[in-house]
């Protein structure tokens, strides 16, 4: 049995109006990693979150959907890491990446937030931004589009069905940094 323990939040907009949404793609990746290892979420409203959690040889892993609207992750995020005394080096956040094509990702410890409120928000609230991000590629919007038009827009089921792929293989990004570590899943997983 490991002491490790790690937490996975993935970052998106509770209710079904956001559901099918770019900006959602880190709930789906969580989603993801619950479904195979068999677990299930339960709302914490305590902890601004639903939360679901499972064991593997190299961690325990606490998966993390704040139920707070993306902006104000932070608040969810700053709660969880004290609730399960996690530091934010293990700490790894799944989100949407206007600035990266789709299928295309990108894994990588620290950083600014890059226009993302959500990575804003949770820096502001824990005071780093020295933490592991799993960056999911959705692109820009096409013309002058603004970025949170095209982030909040429902996707097709085509559109849908390619970004719930990159979803699945961000989970399977997220379970090869925990073993593996960053380097080795930058080399896999980042392109």
């Amino acid at each position: 049995m490991t002491d490790r323990l790690v937490m996975v939040v993935g970052l998106g907009n509770p209710g079904l109006t956001y559901e099918a949404t770019r900006h959602n793609v880190g709930f789906w990746a969580v989603a993801d990693l619950a479904d195979r290892h068999g677990t299930s979420f339960s709302l914490n409203s305590r902890l601004k979150a639903e939360v679901a959690t499972f064991t593997r040889p190299e961690a325990k892993y606490v998966l993390a959907k704040p139920t707070t609207f993306m902006n104000l992750s932070g608040q969810a995020v700053a709660a969880l890491l004290r609730f399960y005394k996690v530091q934010p080096a293990d700490l790894i956040v799944v989100h949407d990446e206007i600035d990266l094509d789709p299928s295309r990702l990108r894994l990588k410890f620290g950083g600014g937030d890059n226009g993302h409120n959500g990575l804003k928000s949770i820096r502001g609230q824990i005071g780093t931004g020295d933490f592991h991000r799993v960056r999911v590629g959705v692109g820009r919007g096409p013309g002058s589009q603004a970025a949170a038009d095209w982030v909040l827009r429902k996707l097709r089921p085509k559109e849908l069905d390619e970004l719930r792929v990159d979803a699945a293989i961000a989970a399977d990004a997220v379970e090869h940094l925990v073993a593996e570590g960053l380097e080795s899943a930058q080399n896999r997983y980042n392109s």
